[in-house]
């Protein structure tokens, strides 16, 4: 199989990214009792403090909205934002939506309790969104964007743990993010073949 060339089963990438972000979310469960800070809340007041769950859903899915609808604009509009997402596709190839929901969830949950709820509280927003866009990084020039893409992300999902104190708005956002561009992404593999 060429480095082009998607998984011949969605099944087995789901499978491979279970195992993948189960030990992140592994990871972030050490490291919070490691230092003894709540993995959901930013902080012990933010802890007491609760879940306000009709703002927090409804933040996460108005940033959710807005940063799709930039993504769109983005492949719509530059010939990066095309090539990106031409080769992002080529990468996963065709996913059922099953197969796009079970991503989103898997790597909204890991990825949002690893970098925001566990990294972020111990080095600040700014250095847990780079390392975030630097765990993007795949050294080929057409994916260089998705790097960038995901250290912006990284402090909008970051900015929403500091507003609302907790991961529902970030994981919602991410989750949201992930699924509707996976399947972009999926339906722009299969016009392709």
């Amino acid at each position: 199989m060429n480095s082009t060339q998607p998984p011949s089963d969605p099944r087995a990438l789901v499978r491979l990214a279970t195992l993948f972000y189960g030990a992140a979310l592994a990871i972030a469960v050490g490291l919070a009792r490691a230092v003894d800070h709540p993995l959901f809340y930013r902080d012990a007041a933010a802890q007491q403090a609760g879940v306000d769950w009709i703002a927090d859903l409804g933040l996460g899915l108005l940033a959710a909205a807005l940063v799709i609808a930039g993504s769109a604009l983005l492949t719509e509009r530059t010939e990066r934002g095309r090539a990106l997402a031409a080769e992002l596709a080529s990468l996963l190839g065709p996913l059922g939506l099953r197969h796009c929901l079970a991503l989103a969830a898997l790597s909204g949950v890991a990825e949002e309790a690893l970098f925001r709820g566990a990294l972020q509280p111990l080095v600040g927003l700014v250095p847990a969104s780079l390392i975030f866009g630097l765990v993007h990084f795949v050294p080929r020039r057409e994916l260089a964007p998705w790097c960038l893409f995901a250290f912006a992300a990284g402090l909008l999902l970051g900015g929403l743990f500091e507003w609302s104190g907790n991961l529902v708005a970030p994981v919602v956002a991410h989750a949201g993010i992930n699924a509707v561009n996976l399947r972009l992404l999926a339906a722009r593999s299969s016009a392709r073949d």
